[in-house]
């Protein structure tokens, strides 16, 4: 058994063979993460003394990090007594991750490749989350896949999400092909630490592509039931597909005062707003970066450069947060 140390102060132990983060959210200590997977580099922390191994490929670092001494706790182990420099949420409240069945309350295909699924769990089941958190999916024959929850918590306890068809995808031919209302599943969850949190009084930037505008949407609607005090300044949201009909979602019911930005990569001539990169477009817009915190939500490749941009451009690297989508091939 190993100690591990934070730089804040935290200190817990981890088993042979358990990740940094596995321990550290057992002893209730919040670390960033999202994939989990070594991929998308949430999970990033520098060793500042004694010696881990690691689990699995570190994708989601450069060469160059690695040869610093920066490490993902997702997918590495302490081989000694550890002390790192990560980043943690403090005194914010983690909901265990548990798992539950549910049902299929409703499929809507809000447009040819991405389908809206609710679904509904036991009467009494007590599941909490942040808005912005994930789940894991757990279909017939145990396959898993993560999908972000698109709603704030609610009354009804019902669990909205916003599913993209994958070509040969075996989660795909389940939702898009033989999916109906009932049918029982699991999920396990709350998953990931893609929420709000200091943005009281701050420029909220959110970049979006595809499906990623789901745990957007989710935060929005908490925003919309926060306390005055703790809400940012402005609110901005750009969102990107390639057509217009990939921005599927009616923002006209947010209650939230702000200011939305369609950007289009494959736009026809008489499209008219903008074009290119959600990154992009936010910048031609001339934001004060300093007052700024980004939370983008996407593809793998739009969640690295945008970070990379950002950052070059002024942008505190603190104040990006992000959940990548990653093939389901990986993980």
């Amino acid at each position: 058994m190993a100690e591990i140390v934070t730089t804040s102060g935290k200190r817990f132990n981890g088993e042979e063979g358990e990740s940094i983060l596995e321990a550290a959210l057992r002893h209730g200590v919040a670390l960033e993460y999202s994939c989990q997977t070594g991929r998308c580099s949430t999970c990033k922390a520098q060793l500042r003394a004694g010696s881990t191994i690691a689990l699995h490929d570190e994708i989601g670092l450069e060469p160059s990090e690695q040869a610093a001494g920066w490490i993902l706790t997702c997918v590495r182990t302490a081989s000694s007594d550890v002390v790192i420099q990560a980043d943690d949420l403090g005194n914010v409240r983690m909901f265990p991750a548990k798992i539950y069945p549910c049902r299929i309350h409703s499929i809507e295909h809000v447009s040819d490749d991405v389908a809206r699924v609710v679904l509904r769990l036991p009467p009494g089941a007590e599941f909490s989350y942040h808005p912005g958190q994930y789940i894991d999916v757990v279909g017939r024959g145990g396959l898993r896949r993560s999908y972000s929850i698109a709603n704030a918590p609610s009354l009804s306890g019902h669990l909205e999400l916003h599913i993209r068809r994958v070509a040969g995808g075996a989660m795909s031919e389940y939702w898009f092909g033989e999916a109906n209302e009932n049918d029982l599943l699991r999920l396990r969850g709350p998953l990931g630490t893609f929420f709000l949190r200091d943005v009281a009084d701050r420029d909220l930037v959110f970049l979006a592509t595809g499906t990623g505008i789901a745990p957007v949407k989710a935060m929005l609607e908490g925003l919309a039931g926060s306390e005055s005090e703790r809400r940012p300044s402005s609110v901005r949201l750009c969102w990107g597909g390639r057509l217009p009909q990939d921005l599927y979602w009616d923002l006209s019911g947010v209650s939230v005062e702000h200011e939305f930005v369609p950007v289009l990569s494959c736009a026809r001539p008489e499209w008219s707003g903008a074009r290119g990169h959600v990154q992009e477009a936010l910048l031609a817009l001339r934001p004060n970066l300093r007052q700024t915190v980004v939370y983008a939500c996407g593809s793998e490749v739009m969640v690295r450069d945008a970070r990379r941009t950002l950052v070059d451009a002024g942008l505190p690297e603190r104040c990006f947060h992000s959940d990548a989508f990653l093939p389901s091939g990986t993980i």
